[in-house]
């Protein structure tokens, strides 16, 4: 079977882990139907993969097709851009899936290539290729971060018992998939119940990666000052206007209830492109409301508790055709737990 050369960027591109505020980038150049260099980024500061795919090349690449999953840059940034050195380097044709939104790309790349005389294809694994990137993509197109919302539910829809004590409803593998979660996005969200019942610290220890920014919703500043996730890139989102806790970034806004689209707004200008909400039920039911959630994680667990917290509290839905619905819903198994992942 032929090896379909995009799609082989794209598995090349998820080696590079979180790249953010990068796109995840793969290329492959081949020459004569035989692949001679491959590349993929790194992270913010190092070279792009177009550039590394070249650097790595066994033999000359005069001549040769370069297949990158998103359009090179034609930029300055903190390195060169990409165009120059597929110019240099004598490329023939260049295949990409997706052309970058960035204002500073936007086509520029495409144009700058096709004006040098190098034959450019646009749109392969289209779908593919917006997938890998769908927290960069839409940052870029829209100025906001991208929200995935996870909750870890019984199968009566409950986050908790009505103790509101701290106890497990997933198992263990689960974890490890929400740790490899968290791993992904630049920052988790939660709300200042969800601290003061859980103590809950938001690490990736149970994978490899780096923890990611903790922002707190918590108008009122209730957050003990012993609290665990206090420390390093713990951010706390309020309206209380003098109030301050050691170890803690103290965003402050207007009202008396921090609106959402305010925080994403700030969080993007702080480099935030993607954020984890992990609860609670207030949190939840504010984000679904506001609707800036973009895709969901709903880990469900074969309990049944009754009378308990429920997911989500009232949307203000009375009839079953004006639910919302979720789309491109995808299942995982662990163990006996089942993931249901969706879009909204």
């Amino acid at each position: 079977m032929p090896i379909n050369y995009i799609q082989e960027t794209i598995k090349l591109a998820k080696l590079g882990g979180k790249t953010s505020p990068n796109p995840m980038v793969g290329a492959i150049i081949v020459k004569n139907g035989k692949i001679i260099g491959k590349g993929y980024h790194k992270g913010k500061g190092t070279p792009h993969a177009e550039v590394v795919a070249i650097k790595n090349a066994k033999s000359d690449v005069k001549g040769a097709i370069l297949y990158v999953n998103l359009e090179p840059c034609c930029h300055w940034g903190t390195t060169p851009p990409c165009t120059k050195a597929i110019i240099k380097a004598g490329i023939k044709e260049v295949h990409t899936s997706i052309i970058d939104p960035a204002k500073w790309v936007n086509g520029k790349g495409v144009k700058e290539l096709k004006k040098a005389g190098i034959k450019v294809v646009i749109g392969e694994y289209k779908k593919e290729a917006e997938k890998l990137n769908e927290t960069y993509l839409k940052y870029m197109r829209t100025g906001l971060p991208f929200i995935i919302m996870k909750a870890a539910i019984t199968l009566d829809g409950k986050i908790a018992g009505s103790t509101k004590t701290k106890e497990w409803i997933s198992n263990p593998q689960t974890r490890v998939f929400v740790h490899q979660l968290r791993a992904n996005v630049d920052a988790i969200l939660v709300g200042s119940n969800t601290i003061n019942y859980d103590n809950s610290e938001l690490t990736v220890r149970l994978v490899k990666g780096k923890s990611p920014k903790k922002i707190i919703l918590s108008s009122n500043l209730s957050i003990p000052t012993d609290a665990k996730i206090l420390g390093d890139n713990c951010i706390i989102a309020t309206t209380n206007k003098n109030k301050s806790i050691p170890g803690a970034e103290i965003w402050r806004f207007p009202g008396g209830k921090v609106d959402l689209l305010s925080l994403l707004q700030k969080s993007a200008k702080n480099n935030i492109q993607s954020i984890l909400i992990e609860g609670g039920k207030e949190v939840f039911t504010q984000a679904i409301s506001s609707k800036i959630v973009d895709k969901v994680y709903f880990i469900i667990a074969p309990k049944l508790i009754g009378m308990g917290v429920s997911v989500i509290g009232d949307l203000g839905i009375k009839k079953i055709k004006d639910s919302i619905h979720l789309k491109s819903v995808r299942f995982k198994i662990f163990d006996d737990n089942v993931v249901l992942e969706s879009y909204i």
